[in-house]
């Protein structure tokens, strides 16, 4: 079953990317040596976003993110994993695990019809 592990940080967090980088290169490998990695990616930070809505049918571009919060969507990993226990062991090593939020979602199979 495929699993997103979503990692929320702080702006703290993403200026000092340089200093943790190493650790999200360590469990990246860590991952893909349990041949659990199926994705993922790092992020910029929000404030590089643009966010879309279409209200009828017009096109509505901010700049910026869809939300003002403390923390923000720094970057994912795709993992294919048993079940959600796995998936919460390996989202439990993740670097940003003791300092912010790791959300671990379920992914929805693409219809392939």
């Amino acid at each position: 079953m495929k699993f997103a592990i979503l990692v929320y940080e702080t702006e703290q967090d993403f200026a000092e990317r340089e200093h943790t980088m190493p650790a999200y290169y360590a469990y990246s490998q860590a991952l893909a040596a349990a041949g659990v990695v199926a994705g993922g990616a790092a992020l910029h930070p929000s404030h590089t976003a643009t966010t879309l809505r279409l209200q009828n049918g017009q096109r509505h571009v901010q700049d910026g993110p869809y939300a003002d919060t403390k923390e923000q969507l720094g970057g994912l990993f795709i993992i294919d994993v048993a079940d959600l226990d796995a998936a919460l062991d390996w989202a439990s090593r993740c670097p940003a695990a003791s300092r912010c939020a790791v959300e671990v979602r379920p992914l929805l199979p693409m219809n392939q019809g």
